[in-house]
């Protein structure tokens, strides 16, 4: 474990001119987003909540001249169906059946699977169900089960509010009332899980519109409500411990300043990874591949060096 050395750098979220945009149906008929560009080894990005395929550009401008990288919308995210209702069936395991049915779809050669937030979730559902099917899996923040009640010890309560928020259909009503309130909500997470509080000023509009769209705030409600009897179960002391570790090698570039999940949490992963190398970005707090894309550039190159032969 370490610290890789950094700066502080400016997103770019410029979409590139190459860049594909198009679906794909799932077996049981839902259409999921895919946007993709560059040639190389095939990179699959799966975001977090509050956040789409576009919030992997900062990183992704820097790598496509040497990899494929594709960025699905989860399901009930982006330009992904979505539900009507919130649905507790949209768990880590749901999303992932959705990567491997993608990276199955499109990638001739093992992928390296790139998570954040409830990405990071997801490919630890991928990593246990189908580990030879990848090359490696690196995390932005990565959280697991042993984080147990630390979820609500030394006032981190606090910060996890809005997890049962979500579950309330006031929420909906209310942040969903207008675009300035979807803006006001949105932005709030955007700047309080961010150490570069202006990452995200130059897309805030794009996110906006995001969340606007007809049932945009269900998907990610939804993944609140699937998690929300493991973390009952996680507060009363009845942690859900894999039966094995995750075999596929695996890396994780955790931000410093993350106030959702803190970075004293790596010190858990160890007991769900075989092989796990964990390093700390200095100037970073939640989004990490947003706030030093440069950094997670790095991070993401000379771990897939090691991986891909």
């Amino acid at each position: 474990m370490g610290c890789l050395k950094e700066m502080r750098d400016t997103p770019s979220f410029a979409i590139p001119p190459n860049l594909k945009q198009h679906f794909l149906r799932t077996i049981d008929g839902r259409q999921i987003h895919v946007a993709e560009v560059g040639q190389g080894h095939p990179l699959v990005f799966v975001h977090g909540w509050p956040e789409f395929w576009k919030s992997w550009l900062p990183v992704v401008n820097l790598l496509k001249s040497n990899y494929r990288c594709i960025m699905p919308c989860l399901y009930g995210f982006g330009l992904s169906d979505k539900p009507d209702e919130i649905d507790s069936r949209i768990d880590a395991d749901f999303h992932a059946s959705d990567i491997n049915f993608i990276a199955k779809k499109l990638c001739s050669n093992r992928p390296i699977l790139i998570g954040h937030d409830v990405g990071s979730y997801v490919l630890q559902s991928v990593g246990h169900k189908n580990p030879k099917n990848y090359s490696g899996l690196i995390f932005f923040n990565c959280p697991t089960t042993s984080v147990g009640r630390d979820w609500v010890n030394y006032g981190h309560v606090n910060e996890i509010w809005y997890q049962s928020f979500h579950l309330t259909d006031l929420a909906q009503q209310l942040v969903g009332f207008n675009q300035h309130t979807i803006r006001l909500y949105i932005e709030y997470f955007l700047k309080h899980w961010s150490y570069n509080k202006s990452a995200f000023d130059l897309v805030l509009d794009d996110w906006v519109e995001n969340f606007s769209q007809p049932n945009a705030l269900i998907g990610g409600f939804s993944w609140y409500k699937s998690n929300n009897e493991k973390r009952i179960k996680t507060l009363q002391g009845d942690v859900d411990m894999p039966l094995s570790k995750i075999s596929i090698p695996s890396a994780i570039l955790w931000g410093k300043h993350d106030p959702i999940l803190k970075s004293d949490w790596g010190k858990f992963v160890e007991a769900h990874f075989d092989d796990v190398f964990v390093e700390y970005a200095n100037n970073s707090g939640h989004f990490v591949h947003v706030e030093q894309p440069e950094l997670a550039m790095k991070f993401i190159n000379q771990n897939a060096q090691k991986w891909v032969i």
